[in-house]
């Protein structure tokens, strides 16, 4: 009888003494399947350009980006420009200064009018996406009338 005490004893200790690294290592398994994947979201006005614009366009961006493939993924809409956007694209840049274009527009030249939607992927460098997930992002669309950009929304990524 005492041996069988003794065994459940040493027993109870072992499981005591691994319990922590048996629980640790199952939280580290949990935080390396963590998701790479963002929602992207952002509003654009004249009111966040860099000076102003002071004319009633408005836009959207939602989407997603996944960390791993650097794949950003979106669609976006504007409504109310003074005409035709003349380009569109990503700048990196924190809200209330003018920031440098990430790489080629979006498009250039598009005859969709003075609201439409554009739809497409990009491939982000290692360092654009880092800026994305910061907050350091921002697309704007540019018209005839403001070649210097008619809209600016600053992009915001959550984790999903």
């Amino acid at each position: 009888m005492r041996t069988l005490k003794l065994k459940s004893n040493f027993l109870l200790a072992l499981v005591a003494l691994c319990s922590p690294f048996f629980l640790s290592s199952c939280l580290k398994d949990k935080n390396n399947n963590k998701s790479d994947t963002y929602l992207i979201t952002g509003n654009a006005s004249g009111s966040q350009m860099v000076p102003p614009v002071a004319l009633g366009g408005s836009g959207t961006i939602t989407g997603t980006y996944d960390s791993k493939s650097r794949v950003l993924t979106y669609t976006s809409t504007w409504t109310g420009l003074s005409g035709i956007p003349t380009s569109a694209g990503l700048y990196s840049g924190p809200v209330g200064v003018n920031g440098n274009a990430t790489g080629s527009p979006w498009y250039l030249g598009l005859s969709a009018g003075s609201s439409g939607t554009l739809s497409g992927t990009v491939t982000l460098s290692v360092i654009q996406g880092a800026e994305l997930i910061a907050g350091g992002l921002y697309y704007a669309y540019t018209t005839a009338a403001n070649p210097g950009g008619e809209i600016r929304g600053q992009i915001t990524a959550t984790i999903q």
